[in-house]
């Protein structure tokens, strides 16, 4: 079993993953964000928070965890290829000055 820092999570995680902290919150990973899962929060979007920063988390996938991985592969494309027009737009700006 991995253990991740909140940032480290936020990296890992793929779309329909899930991640929980030892205490029992869980998140799930969207094609439209992260989510709370359990709690008061539940269906509530994770704003980031300080104290969030201190918690460890495991990402995990379950049943529904891969009902809400399909299309993973092409929303993954897809964020590749805006990171990467992105990186190009810079690098086209800055060898203009």
């Amino acid at each position: 079993m991995e253990w991740y820092t909140f940032g480290q999570m936020l990296m890992a995680i793929r779309m329909g993953q899930k991640a929980e902290t030892p205490d029992g919150r869980m998140v799930m990973r969207t094609s439209t964000g992260l989510f709370w899962i359990n709690g008061i929060l539940q269906g509530k979007v994770v704003q980031i928070k300080d104290y969030l920063f201190s918690d460890l988390w495991r990402i995990y996938e379950d049943e529904e965890s891969q009902q809400e991985g399909i299309g993973r592969e092409q929303h993954e494309q897809r964020e590749r290829e805006m990171l990467e027009n992105q990186y190009e737009e810079l690098r086209w700006a800055n060898r203009k000055r």
